[in-house]
């Protein structure tokens, strides 16, 4: 088995092509010359239009909405890689669907996440580079190697670079929208050398949020709510407007992945939340695009981390 290949190949699937042509950039590449489409009986082919033999292959594509459509292009990309000889295949996913079944919550429920997770390895990958997995053990899922980014640094530079006014105040704290996010708050409260808060709630059905009680100071403060998704905006504006409730003076809010899927867009514009800030593992489609949200590429990240993989080095550098 070949473990390196001669030269970087960057190729995107459909869901994420503007971020594969930013990481390409970024990298000093052209981004590879491959078509991915639809039969009209809804089949998926793919065209390759140059010669891997022998290459190191990243296939970027984050499995965003429509989640099975975007994981079939994934797996038929890296099987035709694999059968055109590529020296190694990387699964680049910026952003990993499916993520949020990694357990069984009731009797009967699937793991979905190791399936999925399964289908990438058997496809023919060599090993997955993705960020902030919804919980970090899924990388146990995984019998290939699997490299996973965090949101954080880059969230917290902007931040810190961007809207340093509200950094250099006193009055800033950092929250938790919920008891599986401290680490994640923590991590980035430290990097702001903010204090935290977490809100503890209570969900009584499946995309419903219920705020019961926030622990922490908020009064006074501007608050920064950190989570690692938002999907129908249920929880971060619920927390923002508790927030707000309880005495905070403003709210900004910022998150890796924007899923944004049903009222979300709705919620966001008539939230409290003063500025919603994401990064780019999902691209934005035009009605998504409002003046609350602005999002941050992750191409310097993924380009270097992309190096590191290729040049066989540490990429714990960019945890820092």
């Amino acid at each position: 088995m070949i473990s390196h290949g001669k030269n970087i190949k960057i190729f995107a699937a459909n869901a994420s092509r503007d971020l594969a042509q930013k990481i390409a950039q970024h990298l000093g590449v052209s981004l590879g010359n491959a078509e991915v489409g639809k039969f009209s009986d809804g089949e998926i082919y793919v065209n390759i239009n140059e010669t891997v033999r022998g290459e190191d292959v990243f296939v970027i594509q984050s499995t965003c909405d429509p989640v099975n459509d975007n994981l079939m292009e994934v797996l038929i990309m890296i099987d035709a890689f694999k059968r055109a000889s590529a020296g190694r295949i990387t699964a680049v996913m910026p952003y990993f669907g499916y993520a949020r079944q990694d357990r069984k919550a009731k009797a009967r429920d699937p793991i979905s996440a190791k399936l999925v997770a399964d289908l990438i390895a058997k496809a023919g990958a060599d090993r997955v580079l993705t960020m902030d997995l919804h919980a970090a053990q899924i990388q146990g899922f995984f019998d290939i190697p699997v490299d996973h980014l965090l949101g954080v640094p880059v969230l917290a530079k902007y931040f810190k670079e961007e809207l340093k006014e509200i950094i250099e105040e006193d009055d800033l704290v950092v929250v938790s929208p919920d008891l599986g996010s401290v680490t994640r708050a923590r991590n980035f409260a430290q990097r702001l050398d903010a204090p935290i808060a977490i809100i503890d709630k209570r969900r009584p059905r499946a995309n419903v949020a219920e705020v019961m009680n926030i622990i922490g100071d908020i009064k006074g403060k501007t608050a920064i709510l950190v989570d690692d998704m938002i999907d129908t905006a249920g929880t971060i504006t619920n927390g923002a407007q508790a927030l707000i409730d309880r005495g905070a003076k403003k709210v900004y809010a910022c998150c890796t992945h924007g899923v944004l899927s049903g009222p979300a867009i709705e919620r966001i514009k008539n939230s409290c939340i003063d500025k919603l800030i994401m990064l780019d593992t999902i691209q934005l489609t035009d009605d998504k695009k409002i003046d609350k949200i602005k999002t941050i590429s992750v191409a310097p990240i993924f380009g270097e981390a992309i190096d590191k993989v290729y040049e066989e080095t540490s990429i714990s550098t960019l945890f820092m």
